[in-house]
C-alpha cells in the first residue's frame, strides 16, 4: 500500500453528539428501526408518565394512537417545569429531558430519544393555571415555551410523530404495546393506565389496565391458560423494601393448577427478566422448602423419603415474582437475567416463611397441593 493511499487517521473519526447520535444511529438506542423499534419509542414516551404515578406525582397515565401517526401520552401530575433547568424539589425540566442525553444504561429509554427520533414532537405542561406549549422539529425546538393562555387541572402531554424517515411505514402493535402496559399495571397495583386507539376509522379500541391486586390478579390472569386449580386461593403476599442497605422490595403470588409444566414470570423493576435470575432461584428455593417442611410436619414424606425436588413442586405452579432493587445488576447478553446475588436469599427467606405460615393456616388447601405434588413422585 502506497504512502498516502487508504490512510486514517484522527481526522477520519466522527464524533457525534446529543440527538444527531441517535438519529444517525437509531439502532444503537432503539433496537431496530422497525416495528420493534418503534414500540420501544412509545413505551419510553410513556416511561416518564409512569414515574410520576410511581412516585404519587400523579395518578393516572392516558396513551392514544392517533389517526395521524401521532402518539399522545398524558398524565395528570403536577407538571415538569418546561424550560428552567431544576425546579425547587430537584425535578429535571421537560427541556433536559427532551434534549440531553444522560449516557446512562436503563431498561427504559429516555425522552431525548424519543424526540430525536420524531417528525414533529410537542410538549405541553398545565400548571398554576397556566398552558405551556413548545414544539420540537426532528429534536430542536422551533422556539421558547409558549404561554398558549389559561387551563383548568394540571399535567404534562408529550405528543409525537415517529420519523418516517427513519422507521418507513412500520406501525406500532395495539396488542403488544397492551401486553406491556397490562404487566406494568400488574406489578404495580397503584398505576392506573388506559390505551386507546383511533387509528382506524369505525373501529376505535380503548382498554384501562388498573389492578389493586398486584401479583394476585396477574396470577389470575396467567391461570385462565393453566387449567383447573388446585386450590382456589391464590397465595400472594408484598414485603417493603427493608431499612437494611441493599434489601429488595418483594411481591410474590402463587397458585397450582391441574396442568403440567411450570408457569414462572419475573421482573425486576417493573421490567420482565424471561432469562430468571436471582429471584426466580429464590422463589423455586423457598416454595420447596415451605412445602418439604409442611410435608414432614404433617408425614406426608416417610422418613426413607428424599426430599420433593423444586422439578417436581414446580409441576403445575403458576407464579410471579417481583422485585425492586436500588442498584440493577443485569446478565446475559440480552441483560434479561437478574443478577443481585443478595436477592435470592431475600426472595427465599420470604417465600419460605409466607408460604410455609399458609400452608399451616390453610389445612384443606394445603393437603390438596402437597397432596398432589406427593402423589406426583410415585407416578410413572
Amino acid at each position: 500500500m502506497s504512502e498516502g493511499t487508504n490512510k486514517y487517521d484522527a481526522s477520519h473519526i466522527q464524533v457525534l453528539e446529543g440527538l444527531d447520535a441517535v438519529r444517525q444511529r437509531p439502532g444503537m438506542y432503539v433496537g431496530s428501526t422497525d416495528e420493534r423499534g418503534l414500540r420501544n419509542v412509545v413505551f419510553s414516551a410513556a416511561d416518564r408518565a409512569v414515574d410520576e404515578v410511581l412516585s404519587g406525582r400523579a395518578g393516572r397515565v392516558e396513551v392514544t394512537l392517533t389517526a395521524g401517526g401521532g402518539v399522545y401520552v398524558a398524565d395528570d401530575g403536577p407538571g415538569a417545569p418546561i424550560d428552567e433547568v431544576r425546579d425547587a424539589a430537584g425535578h429535571s425540566s421537560l427541556r433536559e429531558e427532551l434534549t440531553v442525553l444522560s449516557g446512562g444504561w436503563g431498561f427504559g429509554l429516555e425522552l431525548a430519544v424519543v424526540n430525536g427520533l420524531s417528525s414533529r414532537l410537542t410538549a405541553e405542561v398545565r400548571c398554576d393555571g397556566v398552558r405551556w406549549v413548545q414544539e420540537y422539529v426532528r429534536g430542536v425546538a422551533v422556539a421558547p415555551p409558549v404561554n398558549a393562555g389559561p387551563t383548568v387541572g394540571q399535567g404534562t402531554t408529550v405528543a409525537f410523530w415517529p420519523d418516517t424517515e427513519i422507521f418507513g411505514t412500520a406501525e406500532v402493535s395495539f396488542d403488544a404495546l397492551l401486553d406491556r402496559f397490562r404487566e406494568l399495571a400488574f406489578v404495580n397495583p397503584g398505576l392506573d393506565i388506559s390505551l386507546t386507539d383511533h387509528r382506524l376509522p369505525g373501529a376505535s379500541r380503548s382498554e384501562r389496565l388498573r389492578f389493586p391486586g398486584g401479583v394476585r390478579d396477574f396470577v389470575n390472569f396467567l391461570g385462565e391458560q393453566a387449567g383447573e386449580p388446585v386450590h382456589p386461593e391464590v397465595i400472594g403476599f408484598e414485603q417493603e423494601r427493608s431499612p437494611v442497605a441493599g434489601e429488595a422490595a418483594v411481591a410474590v403470588a402463587l397458585r397450582w393448577c391441574d396442568s403440567p409444566g411450570e408457569r414462572i414470570r419475573s421482573f425486576a423493576n417493573s421490567w420482565a427478566t424471561p432469562g430468571g435470575g436471582t429471584h426466580q432461584e429464590g422463589l423455586r428455593a423457598g416454595v420447596a422448602a415451605a412445602v418439604n417442611a409442611y410435608a414432614r410436619a404433617q408425614r406426608l414424606l416417610a422418613e426413607a423419603e428424599p426430599d420433593l425436588g423444586t422439578e417436581r413442586i414446580g409441576e403445575g405452579l403458576t407464579a410471579v415474582v417481583a422485585v425492586k432493587v436500588d442498584r440493577l445488576e443485569l446478565e446475559g447478553s440480552l441483560r434479561d437475567r437478574l443478577g443481585n446475588t443478595a436477592v435470592r436469599d431475600r426472595v427465599e427467606q420470604a417465600v419460605r416463611e409466607y408460604l410455609g405460615g399458609w400452608l399451616t393456616a390453610h389445612p384443606e388447601q394445603a393437603a390438596a397441593i402437597v397432596g398432589r405434588l406427593v402423589r406426583g413422585t410415585h407416578q410413572g
